[in-house]
Parts: structure tokens; sequence; C-alpha cells
């Protein structure tokens, strides 16, 4: 995502103007702020693994390291993102990220790899 698409993608989700599948690219860390499973507006630091038409595969990167399924019209706004540079990207099996495998779960509990950094 260029620095132009990263502003513009703050001011949509800032304006309430509504983030979609446009406003995240794979193999991205992003900064968000979200609304958890009870409402509450949090901060969440992720990696983007795909970006589906409803919602995005992303792995937490503080925290509990879990995958979710983060809907869009869950993110209140994108505070920053960063392109990821090959040798720094977490990987997962494609079946894994495959989007019918996503449809009845919310999150799971799954180890990756970052070659170079010893993950």
């Amino acid at each position: 995502m260029s620095a132009a698409t990263q502003t513009q993608a703050a001011a949509a989700g800032s304006a309430g103007g509504g983030l979609g599948k446009q406003d995240f690219a794979p193999d991205t860390r992003c900064t968000l702020a979200w609304r958890d499973e009870r409402g509450r507006a949090r901060p969440l630091n992720v990696y983007v693994y795909r970006a589906y038409d409803g919602f995005m595969v992303a792995r937490e990167t503080s925290g509990a390291g879990l995958v979710r399924k983060i809907a869009y019209s869950d993110v209140v706004r994108v505070v920053h993102t960063q392109t990821v540079p090959p040798a720094a990207r977490y990987f997962l099996p494609a079946a894994v990220l495959d989007e019918k495998n996503w449809r009845d779960r919310t999150s799971m509990q799954h180890y990756a790899t970052a070659p170079g950094l010893g993950k």
C-alpha cells in the first residue's frame, strides 16, 4: 500500500466511510483500531495474510499470536501499514488460508515461520 493509499485508508476509517478489501494488501503489517467481541475499540497489530470480500485473515503480531478472521466492519480505522519484505514474511499453508475454511471460524492457533528471523 502506498503512502497515499495509507492516508486514504486512515481517513476512510476515521470518517466512518467503511473499509474494504482494497484497503488491505497481503503481506503487510498493520496497526488497527478494531472492535473486539464485546464491542470495545482496541488497538491491534496484525500481519495480513489474505484479504477477501467481507473479511481478512491476519495474525496478531502482539499478544497471543492467533490467526484471526477480521471483518472490515469491525475495523474502526487503520493507524499504520508497512509492507513486509519477502525474507521476513510469515507463511501458512494455502489450505489454512482458504476462504471456505474461515466460514465458521473466528480464530485459530497456528505456528508460522519467518525465514531469516529464527522463528
